[in-house]
């Protein structure tokens, strides 16, 4: 049989169509992001059940970690505001009010100085010189603790400013009285014009400023950590619903890891609840019969004070300055007020007082501001009569005089506002101390739950080795 064989093309190519270039490997499929990687691989794992279970043990310590976060997140700053309220709010509150009260008192013995003459009593003008150095001394300390602009730092300034303006008219009034000129009432009048008008107003929208503030940490403190709730909630639901799903598999009643891992957050649950609901109870018992008696009761040693700087002035102005009337005298009127405010504060410090160590220096107050009332009375009657003379005793003499009835006044509600400070002072603290340690267990317990779970979904593991 005859072999038929084709001629070779010039250059050794074939006659026939010519070849391509051989096929290479086939490419490989495109690379997807890593976030499409990562759910085929879930999915991928998600179909057998060791792949479930790795699943669900990492949601499920995912979950304890997060109710742990979460708790010490809010707790941290429920006892953040409750160390304010406790050792800076209400203290800045507190001196806020010292300032009122020592401006308010300084105002009163300076007028009480200046009617004894130029032979002023030594403890008369102690008293006015400690109430300016209280004043100073707050004022520093105010402006230390004090955050930077706010309204509270506007006022220390103004108060800082005019105060020696204050206290150069009352040693001007102070030398002219000496020599006896009456050019020293008029400076006198002037430096309670200061006072009336600028340095209590400051004093006052101050203490309103940080009495704000504290309420602001109290809310604050007392919130509900509705986070660490729903994260709580969330975790259990997870664990009771992993350890059901358990028992339909395998019909063991206890996973001892799920088990650990739900004691530990119902554990840091109701540590949480118990811990906020005596924290909540402690703060409001600070606010409710603590700061709130404190506002009355320093109220009403305010308006006592200046009442008693009115009836000194109304003897000063021998009826120069009317009132808006134009026929009263201005602080004979603004006595009065200062009065009724007086009997409304105490009132409702009476109200408020919920022990008898509260309520027996209020019920003095009260009776010594019905003796101080009949006295003022008889020293104005015999001042309208004509008889200045003898009118000067019955308000800054012994005993018997409306100034020792202001006196028992001042010095009862002194020990009342002492007292509110303590019971303040015990409540507040009772409700810090509720938080105690709940920040540091938290973090442990959730880290000690989270562990708990991966090792009972490891146990369940171990079984498909």
């Amino acid at each position: 049989m005859a072999i038929t064989t084709r001629a070779s093309a010039p250059g050794g190519g074939s006659s026939g169509v010519p070849a391509g270039p051989a096929p290479g490997p086939p490419a490989p499929p495109g690379r997807g992001t890593a976030w499409a990687e990562g759910v085929e691989r879930l999915r991928a794992a998600a179909t057998t059940e060791p792949g479930r279970l790795r699943i669900i043990g990492a949601v499920l310590a995912a979950l304890v970690v997060l109710f742990g976060a979460v708790t010490v997140w809010e707790i941290s700053g429920r006892v953040t505001a409750a160390e304010d309220v406790v050792g800076r709010s209400q203290p800045l509150s507190a001196d806020a009010a010292s300032i009122y009260r020592s401006l308010a008192d300084a105002d009163t013995a300076s007028s009480s100085g200046f009617l004894a003459g130029a032979q002023e009593p030594r403890e008369v003008r102690q008293r006015y010189e400690k109430d300016i150095a209280n004043a100073s001394r707050l004022l520093v300390s105010a402006a230390a603790n004090t955050g930077a602009g706010g309204e509270s730092r506007k006022e220390i300034a103004l108060l800082g400013e005019q105060l020696p303006r204050y206290t150069g008219l009352v040693e001007q009034a102070r030398a002219t009285n000496r020599q006896g000129l009456p050019l020293g009432g008029a400076y006198l009048r002037y430096a309670n014009e200061q006072m009336s008008t600028v340095l209590l107003p400051a004093a006052q929208r101050l203490y309103e400023a940080e009495t704000g503030r504290l309420y602001t940490d109290y809310d604050e403190a007392r919130a509900w950590p509705l986070a660490s709730t729903g994260a709580a909630a969330l975790a259990l639901a997870a664990l009771v619903w992993a350890q059901r799903r358990n028992y339909l598999r395998t019909h063991r009643v206890f996973n001892h890891g799920l088990l650990a891992a739900t004691a530990a957050a119902a554990v840091v649950l109701l540590w949480l609840t118990v811990g906020q609901s005596l924290a909540r109870s402690g703060l409001g018992e600070a606010r409710a019969d603590g700061q709130e008696s404190l506002k009355v009761l320093n109220d009403a040693r305010i308006a006592s004070l200046q009442a008693r700087a009115n009836e000194n002035l109304t003897l000063i102005a021998r009826g120069a300055v009317l009132a808006a009337d134009k026929k009263s005298d201005k602080y004979d009127v603004d006595y009065e007020k200062n009065m009724k405010q007086l009997d409304t504060g105490l009132a409702l410090a009476l109200e408020l007082a919920d022990d008898t160590s509260g309520r027996e220096p209020v019920s003095k107050a009260v009776a010594g501001v019905s003796q101080w009332k009949q006295r003022h009375a008889a020293a104005r009657e015999t001042d309208m009569k004509g008889g200045y003379e003898e009118a000067l005793p019955q308000v800054i003499g012994g005993t018997n005089s409306s100034g020792a009835s202001f006196d028992t006044v001042d010095a009862s509600l002194e020990l009342a506002v002492a007292h509110e400070q303590k019971e303040f002072t015990r409540a507040a603290r009772g409700g810090l101390g509720a938080l105690g340690g709940l920040v540091t267990g938290s973090a442990v317990l959730a880290l000690v739950g989270a562990v708990a779970a991966l090792l009972g979904i490891g146990r369940r593991l171990s079984e498909y080795r």
